[in-house]
Order: C-alpha cells, then sequence, then structure tokens
C-alpha cells in the first residue's frame, strides 16, 4: 500500500531552516516522506541553502531529490521550475503546494503591502503552480493529483489576529474544491486522458522550526515556553501534531488508495475545528 515508485513529485517550500535533529518543517517532512515510499521529489524554494537540508536527508535515506531556487509568487520563476522538472523527468504526477507565512494584523492595522504579501505568497502561488502544472497532468495517461497545504486558520479563529493568513488560508480551501470538482467533469466528459485529483490538507496546531518563530511574533511578554504550552493546553489530544502527522496525510491522498478521493479536505488537527472553546 502507498507505494509511489516511479512517481515525480513538484514541491513547493521544501525548505529546512534547521538540521532534522532539531525538528521537521512540514514541507521537509512532506518529501521525506514522499521519498521513503519512492517517489522522486524535484522542489522549488526561495532559499537553496534551506532547501539543501531537506535534499540532503533525502539522499541519506536513498531517495531522489532536486532543487531549484524559487521565488512562488513569480510567474516567470514557477515556470521555470515546471520547465525543469519536465525537461529533467518528462511529467509530473504529483503536485505539493507547502509554502505560508502567518503575519499578524486585522484589517484597522494590517498594512496594504503586507496584506497583499501575503495574498501572493499564500494564495497566488497555489494558483501559479496550478497554472501551470494541470495542464501537464491533463494530457498525461495516468493523471495526476495535487494537494494544497492549508490551515485551520482557514476554517475558524484560533486566538491570533492573522486575518490575511486566515483568508488566504479558506481561499485556498475553496480553490481546491472547485477545481477539483471541474478536472473530475473533465475526466467524466472525456476531454482528458487521465483523472486529475486536487485536495487539501488542513493542519491544525503543529510544532516545527517555524513554531518558534511564530512564539516570537505572538508569545504574551515574550514568554515562548508558556506560549507552547498554551498551545498544547488549546488541543483536546493534549499536544500539537507533528510535521509527520501532515506528510502522512498527504501520502495517503496522492497515493492509488485515494483514487476515489477529490475536491476534500482532511484535517489534521488532533479534534481542534470538532471542540468548541479551546481557542484562547
Amino acid at each position: 500500500m502507498l507505494d509511489l515508485t516511479s512517481k515525480i513529485v513538484l514541491i513547493t517550500g521544501l525548505g529546512q531552516t534547521t538540521p532534522p535533529t532539531q525538528g521537521f518543517g512540514i514541507g521537509s517532512a512532506i518529501a521525506t516522506k514522499l521519498a521513503l515510499q519512492g517517489a522522486t521529489i524535484f522542489g522549488g524554494n526561495r532559499s537553496l541553502s534551506s532547501a539543501k537540508i531537506t535534499k540532503a536527508h533525502i539522499e541519506s535515506q536513498g531517495g531522489i531529490c532536486d532543487i531549484v531556487q524559487t521565488d512562488v509568487t513569480s510567474s516567470e520563476s514557477i515556470k521555470a521550475l515546471v520547465d525543469a522538472c519536465m525537461e529533467r523527468h518528462g511529467r509530473i504526477d504529483i503536485l505539493i503546494n507547502n509554502v505560508g507565512k502567518s503575519e499578524p494584523g486585522d484589517p484597522g492595522n494590517m498594512s496594504e503591502e503586507v496584506w497583499d504579501g501575503q495574498v501572493e505568497l499564500n494564495l497566488k502561488s497555489v494558483y501559479l503552480t496550478c497554472h501551470f502544472v494541470l495542464p501537464i497532468m491533463e494530457r498525461q495517461e495516468s493523471g495526476g493529483c495535487v494537494v494544497n497545504v492549508s490551515s485551520i486558520a482557514g476554517t475558524r479563529y484560533i486566538g491570533k489576529p492573522q486575518v490575511a493568513y486566515s483568508a488566504t488560508k479558506a481561499a485556498i480551501i475553496q480553490f481546491t474544491k472547485a477545481t477539483g470538482v471541474i478536472y473530475a467533469e473533465k475526466h467524466a466528459a472525456g476531454t482528458s486522458k487521465g483523472l486529475v485529483r486536487l485536495n487539501t490538507v488542513i493542519p491544525g496546531l503543529i510544532y516545527t522550526p517555524y513554531t518558534r518563530e511564530l512564539a516570537k511574533r505572538y508569545a504574551p511578554g515574550g514568554d515562548e515556553e508558556a506560549y507552547m504550552e498554551g498551545r498544547n493546553r488549546q488541543v483536546p489530544v493534549g499536544r500539537m501534531g507533528d510535521a509527520w502527522d501532515v506528510a502522512n496525510a498527504v501520502v495517503f491522498l496522492v497515493s492509488d488508495e485515494a483514487r476515489y478521493v477529490t475536491a476534500q479536505e482532511i484535517v489534521v488537527d488532533g479534534g481542534i475545528t470538532a471542540s468548541t472553546g479551546r481557542v484562547g
């Protein structure tokens, strides 16, 4: 089960800011897990130095990973990434969109520049990769599948003023749902060769190296440990998840075992969105 041997994965945001011994980021864990299942990884990341950490880890496990410096807000840069993957492998079976960043603020105090930057990075990046990759997948006999990484911040208020992040993560969910239906209907009408599936993974509170950066921004009084403990208490199961919890959901969605799953979401949140309260 969950065999991805010979599958070609294009993934954005696979960089790892710290050594794996200090914990994995979501993108790095996804890329690593897909490689362990037999897939070949082709990654685009803003920072090549952080992507090299992931690449080295995958290769130390016997996997294959190529990386390209990529600005996911640039049409030219994304096209260059896709073209490079096609030149190297001739197809793209799986697309993972994992880029995202949270900036604090509500509409009254958030600058227009910050708002625009959040929309560009979190949402436009998903459109751009799909713009170039979906036509390729549609022409392939085997079709393809896309997984976009959202957040529970796109489904409910989680106690932090981050309105642009929440809005863009909510938009990703509906973008994926609508596009998933469109491409399912194309396949049913016989206008494409293989079925192209699109789904969303919605992580809850996940402990990653980036979580420490969030603590520096949002921790009341700068008490980062109290911030972490508070996040654990928010979760009905009593703790934050980790990047592997998200990666495991992605592996299922891109596998043949999920061939009848499209335009859907998997929420990986320890029960937060099914509970009441616990959002502060």
